[in-house]
């Protein structure tokens, strides 16, 4: 039914959007594609388990413990990575391979410690209630990731457009030069910019494991891939972009995995975003980025 898979494409595009927003809020402000994203994203969802497995903690304390712990190793990746590159001026491409080589060993790391193999939360963890709307069926955990990444991405854009902090990262995706000449902290909204992006990663980690219950060391990478197509689908750099492409990727995956086959689900999502970006190909709300001095 036509209307049920509106809602399966809401809860997948939902998870699509909110790990894209962290991916695009770098770039944006940083000026970075950070490739360590898909392999922070995959953290997340180990830590949560690892403290509902060890520790009998909610699932909810859980994913949010898993957010800040995310944060904080965005925040030791920019630390340790990013800002010395920055100080000194390294081509674009430099911070780009230098998080490849970030998310090869945090991936490497995570199977060594947790092995190659699919985790799943134990069970009981995941809610197993559900709502019924005249012929729509709508899972707890369906329910849960709208709500939850709908809510993480009002609360993005509020803080972006209507505070002080979003005003002064909006002048550093301006001009960095020119945010630092009108005393704006630049390093320090950098680190900030780095745990959010990392928290929100963390996050979409966390429901990608419930929604699917299945939890592996090379699950970011895929992710990743999506991430990538959904800013360049929205625009790079434009958290509006990132949203609604989000969300059209998840329509388009469901809805060729419901009428036509599972096999051709990512053929026919990046074939659209293929035929999307010929007609634009700065996405649907960017424009050609260009940072100036």
């Amino acid at each position: 039914m036509f209307e049920q898979q509106l809602i399966n494409a809401l809860s997948l595009g939902s998870v699509y959007a909110l790990f894209a927003l962290g991916f695009t809020l770098v770039f944006g402000v940083l000026g970075v594609i950070n490739l360590a994203h898909g392999a922070i994203f995959m953290l997340g969802s180990y830590i949560a388990l690892l403290l509902v497995n060890q520790f009998q903690m909610s699932l909810w304390l859980a994913m949010l413990i898993a957010m800040l712990t995310c944060g904080v190793i965005g925040v030791i990746v920019d630390f340790l990575v990013l800002r010395p590159l920055r100080k000194r001026n390294a081509p674009h491409l430099a911070p780009m391979i230098a998080t490849i080589g970030v998310a090869i060993m945090i991936t490497n790391v995570a199977q060594g410690f947790f092995g190659a193999e699919n985790k799943r939360f134990p069970f009981g963890t995941i809610p197993e209630e559900s709502f019924t709307v005249g012929n729509l069926h709508l899972t707890a955990v369906q329910l849960a990731i709208v709500l939850i990444s709908f809510a993480l991405m009002v609360v993005l854009l509020i803080i972006m457009r209507r505070t002080q902090l979003g005003r002064a990262l909006r002048a550093i995706a301006e001009s960095p030069k020119a945010a630092y000449l009108l005393g704006i902290n630049v390093e320090g909204l950098f680190l900030f910019t780095s745990f959010a992006a990392a928290a929100l990663g963390g996050a979409a980690g966390v429901l990608v494991g419930l929604s699917f219950n299945a939890i592996s060391p090379f699950m970011g990478q895929p992710m990743l891939h999506k991430g990538i197509a959904v800013i360049i689908l929205g625009g790079m750099g434009d958290i509006r972009g990132a949203l609604i492409g989000g969300l059209f990727l998840g329509f388009a995956e469901v809805m060729s995995v419901a009428y036509l086959s599972s096999d051709f689900r990512d053929a026919v999502a990046f074939g659209l975003l293929f035929v999307i970006l010929l007609v634009r190909p700065s996405g649907m709300f960017g424009k050609i980025l260009e940072r100036k001095a």
